[in-house]
């Protein structure tokens, strides 16, 4: 069985554009999936005939088995919100040819293909939900022939079942959507080179579908409900002698507009918005402080530092503001009195020129460490 020799590198392009300087991302950690898709190999009837001409017979037809259905298995680490590394399994499916000779016979020869495979998966988001992928790998392959001939067409490895495993590279696109964000799916476009069993070079493609699951990448909690009025009917009071009315008692004191600023490093992990066990310590200490104000208003506001994009920075800080709130609320804090809001890294704490250059450096993040808060101004009476 033989494979046209020409080869594209599908996808080295995409991963070039992709594998820029990485940015810091909450969707790091390990994952796992499976493709499920429709597998092509190009079959090189031209080289087959010549084959059978060398061993004195002509070719009337030949009769391609060329599509097949593959599968992957996959698991990798995603270290960034550009960049992961995946291993998988494969097998691309079961492909062969049927040539008819003259004098009359038949050779038959078929090919499985399975094996390893270690890849680079770049990701360029085009949004908060979609994703282009591209992946550039190495593969070890196992080739299993098979061959049969009948009647005249008897040539060398006619009875034959050899088997050879061979290192080649991948490559592939794709498009990623995320649902969840634990839960995404991928259609992928991938091109396997691949070596035979008796010396031949070839390509498969392979497009699939498929489901990825992240692990520990859970939906935020939603925000707790007021609760609702009890109404409780009493019966009439029985006539009484009104007595003079107490003087008023004094109206409440109104209370100085307050604003704590909380260290978001303090609060999060970097670039994460889960509480860490010492800022859950810090926002209890603040639900205590705050007993005993009758609040008009209470706004969390988040702080990124000037690091990343503008939209992932809102977001982050709005989830960072968002979890504040609703752990207040857990505390007591009236629902129905406070708002959360991010407002990316517009209103920082460093001055221009405090923090100098713009390549991430451990330096310039200790450097923009007052930048990443969580504000919390409260206004009411006690």
């Amino acid at each position: 069985m033989n494979f046209k020799r020409n080869s594209v590198a599908l996808g080295v392009a995409a991963l070039a554009a992709i594998a820029a300087p990485l940015a810091m991302a909450q969707d790091s950690g390990w994952y796992a999936g499976a493709n499920v898709g429709r597998s092509a190999a190009t079959i090189d009837d031209t080289r087959i005939s010549a084959g059978l001409l060398g061993q004195g017979l002509g070719t009337a037809s030949i009769d391609d088995r060329d599509h097949n259905t593959g599968y992957k298995l996959f698991g990798g680490y995603q270290f960034g919100r550009n960049l992961g590394l995946e291993a998988g399994y494969f097998d691309l499916g079961h492909f062969g040819y049927t040539a008819h000779t003259v004098p009359p016979g038949t050779l038959d020869g078929d090919m499985k293909l399975r094996g390893l495979n270690l890849d680079l998966v770049g990701t360029l988001p085009l949004g908060e939900r979609l994703s282009v992928l591209g992946r550039v790998g190495v593969t070890s392959a196992r080739a299993s022939d098979s061959f049969s001939a009948t009647g005249a067409a008897h040539v060398p490895y006619s009875s034959a079942n050899p088997s050879e495993r061979a290192t080649n590279w991948k490559a592939g696109i794709g498009l990623a959507y995320n649902f969840t964000p634990a839960l995404a799916m991928r259609l992928e476009a991938e091109r396997y080179r691949v070596n035979d069993a008796v010396g031949n070079r070839g390509h498969v493609d392979m497009m699939s579908v498929g489901l990825v699951y992240r692990f520990g990448g859970a939906s935020p909690a939603p925000r707790a409900a007021a609760p609702a009025p009890a109404y409780i009917a009493a019966a009439a009071p029985p006539p009484v002698v009104v007595a003079p009315a107490p003087p008023p008692p004094p109206a409440p004191a109104p209370v100085a507009p307050m604003r704590i600023s909380l260290s978001a490093d303090a609060l999060f992990e970097f670039d994460k918005s889960t509480l860490k066990p010492a800022g859950r310590q810090e926002l209890d200490k603040l639900a205590s402080d705050l007993r005993g104000i009758r609040y008009d208003s209470i706004q969390v506001i988040g702080h990124t530092d000037r690091i990343g994009s503008h939209d992932y920075n809102m977001k982050l800080s709005t989830r960072r503001a968002q979890t504040v709130g609703d752990y207040l609320v857990q505390s007591g804090v009236p629902v129905a009195k406070i708002a959360a809001k991010g407002v990316d890294g517009a209103q920082p704490v460093t001055k221009p020129g405090d923090c100098k250059g713009n390549k991430v450096t451990p330096a310039l993040i200790a450097c923009l460490q007052p930048d990443r808060r969580v504000d919390v101004e409260v206004t009411g009476t006690k």
